[in-house]
């Protein structure tokens, strides 16, 4: 099932249910430590360099739509953001129960590639209709060269449906300090730079295809 499809069901099924709860939040002084600890690391290991965070939305719903290099990009792109930001992680990555504590302490959404998506994605809607920013990778995985891969359209449902602003994200360098089959990172120059935001009224007629196209364009 494609991402686009379950988003769809997810809608059908889920929203108008009357017992959703509003989504638990991580803790705020853990998750602000951790952000000073990261960005202070990437400044010294990669140089990071942020730029158009000032246009990200304060309040209300935000979903980031990324590119997706490595295994840095979560942290980093969410470091620079400038409110606490959930964000979508394959399940595979909570096998393990100590890492997956540690994830979910940040918020992180576990989202099944390989079965069936609908848990995470109604997880995703949940959060951003109750005004949360959300960090998405519609590559669906880490790029195995480098290049950008054909985002999946599933995130133009999540935005419709929440009505979320979009901020188109672009992360660079961080493949070649962390490429798909190095074992650890590497020192390097990592740029971060967030888009002008999509709001809905902006895109609110337009087809997916064209929604996709604009956001890959910023």
């Amino acid at each position: 099932m494609s991402q686009a499809s379950a988003s769809r069901n997810v809608v059908q099924r889920g929203e108008n249910r009357k017992d959703r709860k509003p989504p638990k939040h991580v803790n705020r002084c853990w998750y602000e430590f951790s952000r000073f600890v990261v960005r202070a690391a990437a400044a010294v290991f990669f140089r990071i360099r942020y730029s158009g965070s000032e246009a990200i939305p304060r309040t209300g719903p935000v979903l980031i739509v990324s590119n997706h290099q490595s295994h840095l990009d979560p942290p980093l792109i969410g470091a620079g953001v400038p409110r606490t930001t959930s964000y979508l992680a394959r399940q595979s990555l909570f096998r393990s129960r100590l890492f997956s504590r540690l994830l979910r302490s940040y918020g992180a959404i576990p989202l099944d590639l390989e079965g069936n998506p609908l848990a995470g994605l109604r997880e995703s809607l949940r959060r951003l209709k109750s005004g949360d920013a959300l960090l998405i990778f519609p590559e669906g995985t880490r790029t195995p060269h480098g290049d950008l891969q054909p985002f999946e359209r599933g995130f133009t449902a999540l935005a419709r449906r929440s009505q979320a602003a979009i901020v188109p994200a672009a992360i660079e360098g961080a493949f070649q300090a962390w490429p798909r089959r190095r074992r650890f990172p590497r020192p390097g120059r990592v740029r971060v730079h967030f888009g002008p935001p999509l709001m809905p009224d902006e895109y609110r007629e337009w087809s997916d295809e064209r929604l996709l196209a604009e956001t890959e364009a910023r």
